[in-house]
């Protein structure tokens, strides 16, 4: 699959200018180190992430737009490799990371992790290298209303360093909440993360899922999933206009995607602690929660 998936870049990047001009602005986006207590995350100012860090999703926006996972919606020169029965994979024209991947689901169906996370696990087992990730549809996702993940290269992926060697449920002084699940066995996994979730759902109230962001990746016969369960969609200093930051599976993993110059000059340690604090569930409610799973 990765040697297909290479060989698809190659020649998208030669056929696709829209994709082109998206793997020079990753090669070109500056970086800054922010230390918060014992781990780092990085920003990273990607002005064309704009579009995607403010799309509108609500779901009048969303009637009044064109489904851009659709075929229509898809670039001419846009082209894909399928991955089982339901997912065709296409490379993101404007990415965030090294070998940024959309996987998209064949029919316009709604995006819901309910009896999908299997094929979230099964495309982080033939990508290694890569992590895997959900964005949920209020939490996120800039097109809910086409399922999808997306994949990318884990060369710079900060959370996995911060939990190597950590083999709890939770990670201690963390400024964000999140759920971690190691396991080998496919099947108990995916009860072990639907139990989680049954729990979120139940306790916070919403449906018909709950607020959550997944990444995943697979390692020495090992899947490592990150389960982040969110308080809100956006935060305040986003609604404010202070910094134009709406996190999503990638920014809570450790890499803050900063489109606009004056934001990646101004963000600090404590503006993204700030905001993983606000955007992810409550101590209180995630710790009775974690004893439950």
């Amino acid at each position: 699959m990765v040697n297909e998936i290479e060989a698809l870049f190659e020649r998208q990047v030669r056929a696709w200018p829209r994709l082109a001009r998206g793997v020079e602005g990753v090669k070109e986006a500056k970086t800054r180190s922010l230390k918060i207590d014992w781990f780092e995350v990085l920003a990273m100012h990607i002005p064309h992430r704009v579009a995607s860090t403010t799309a509108a999703v609500d779901a009048v926006s969303i009637s009044k737009r064109p489904c851009f996972l659709c075929p229509g919606g898809l670039d001419p020169e846009e082209e894909g490799i399928p991955f089982g029965t339901d997912y065709t994979m296409y490379f993101n024209p404007i990415p965030i990371v090294n070998g940024h991947l959309t996987i998209v689901h064949r029919r316009h169906v709604a995006q819901r992790i309910d009896g999908e996370f299997g094929t979230m696990l099964d495309l982080a087992a033939v990508l290694p290298g890569y992590f895997v990730i959900y964005n949920g549809p209020q939490s996120g996702a800039s097109a809910p209303d086409h399922m999808h993940f997306q994949a990318g290269s884990r060369a710079v992926f900060p959370i996995e360093g911060d939990t190597a060697a950590l083999r709890g449920i939770s990670i201690p002084d963390y400024a964000r909440n999140v759920f971690v699940f190691r396991d080998s066995d496919r099947s108990r996994l995916i009860d072990r993360v639907n139990r989680a979730i049954e729990l979120l759902a139940r306790t916070t109230s919403v449906s018909p899922e709950p607020m959550i962001n997944i990444a995943a990746f697979h390692r020495d016969r090992e899947w490592t999933v990150y389960l982040f369960p969110r308080a809100k969609h956006r935060p305040r200093v986003y609604e404010t206009g202070e910094l134009t930051i709406s996190p999503g599976t990638i920014d809570l993993c450790g890499i803050i995607v900063v489109t606009f110059a004056k934001d990646f000059e101004k963000i600090s340690a404590e503006d993204v602690a700030a905001i993983f604090r606000e955007v992810t569930l409550p101590d209180k409610m995630f710790e009775e929660i974690a004893q439950q799973i």
